[in-house]
């Protein structure tokens, strides 16, 4: 199990909010909009472009997560770990069907995308 407390896996599984996922290759940052699922210290997201090349030079990536009120933050989730690349044409659908029901999407959208799950080594939780 992930060193996430109870209540900030809660909020992860349960929020519709967009994660930046950071990447970084040649020593330079890359932070990206991401949509994500969190379930069992693992996080999936499908994704193509800058951020999967990134992924593929280094695995070591981190996720944000914060939830505010207009502009008044009321909790954060820093999360570090490793991606794994997953080319399975048939886990790519099941992660994204998840991921666009979560956010409303139509299930069968961003066929092109590949799937990176995340395996969390450390977390931040804090709320205000």
């Amino acid at each position: 199990m992930a060193p996430i407390p109870a209540e900030a896996e809660r909020l992860l599984e349960s929020e519709t909010l967009i994660a930046h996922l950071a990447t970084s290759v040649d020593d330079r940052p890359h932070v990206a909009p991401v949509w994500y699922r969190y379930e069992d210290g693992v996080v999936e997201l499908v994704t193509t472009g800058r951020k999967l090349a990134n992924v593929r030079e280094n695995p070591r990536v981190a996720l944000s997560i914060q939830k505010d009120d207009d502009g008044d933050a009321r909790w954060m989730v820093a999360l570090r770990g490793t991606a794994t690349i997953v080319e399975d044409a048939d886990e790519i659908g099941v992660a994204t069907g998840k991921i666009n029901e979560k956010y409303g999407a139509d299930p069968d959208a961003y066929p092109q995308n590949t799937l990176v799950r995340i395996d969390v080594g450390s977390a931040n939780y804090q709320t205000y």
